[in-house]
């Protein structure tokens, strides 16, 4: 399993399945379920991009120019970051400009992905599409502190994510339905910039509660 406590450590993940359970509400079981399967989509996302020298070097600059990973320290006023508190005249910093880092990663494959991890923990789409916006800045923001703490450049970029998804390359039949789930429906020219479906039922879910 790929957890938020595997990225951020037992007791920062848990408070952040908590923290988003509330906002999604829904049990952090469920909740902890759907985080368990889209951190390897994204993830496989970024790597997908990251395959050309040149997504590469386009992931790894923006990762020094906007993830520099303080948001993790900051993770208790993530939804204000992200939805703008209420301010819709406010758009959100750009390291948690969640609807653009999906937009960049899943491309048009964002309302795919929402739909499969809702019919597998039986989230709703809205809550699922809410729960993906939580998780693109924090996984950024992680591989932006990765990124400094390793020293790692562009050409390193592919190394970093391959280890976070186990050092496999192409998953042909990992043994973990999530990944090869990952494999099947994240394909490599899935890198359009628009975010309508997931922004719009994440924040008419927001919106609806």
């Amino acid at each position: 399993m790929f957890s938020l406590q595997d990225l951020l450590g037992q007791e920062k993940g848990t408070q952040t399945v908590d923290q988003i359970s509330q906002n999604v509400g829904a049990e952090p079981s469920m909740v902890n379920s759907a985080i368990q399967m889209a951190l390897p989509m994204l993830i496989n996302g970024l790597a997908n991009n990251a395959s050309t020298p040149q997504g590469a070097e386009s992931l790894s600059t923006a990762l020094e120019q906007d993830h520099d990973g303080g948001l993790l320290d900051n993770l208790g006023g993530l939804k204000d970051m992200i939805f703008g508190g209420g301010q819709e005249a406010a758009p959100p910093p750009r390291q948690a400009d969640a609807g653009g880092i999906l937009g960049h990663i899943l491309g048009s494959n964002q309302s795919r992905v929402a739909e499969e991890v809702s019919s597998q923990t039986g989230l709703g789409s809205g809550q699922v599409a809410q729960i993906l916006m939580f998780l693109a800045p924090i996984v950024m923001s992680y591989l932006g502190r990765q990124k400094q703490q390793q020293g790692v450049g562009a050409d390193g970029i592919g190394g970093l994510l391959g280890g976070l998804l186990g050092g496999g390359q192409q998953q042909q039949s990992s043994g973990n339905p999530m990944m090869d789930m990952a494999s099947n429906y994240l394909d490599k020219d899935g890198d359009g910039s628009s975010m309508d479906d997931i922004a719009s039922m994440a924040y008419k879910y927001m919106t609806n509660k």
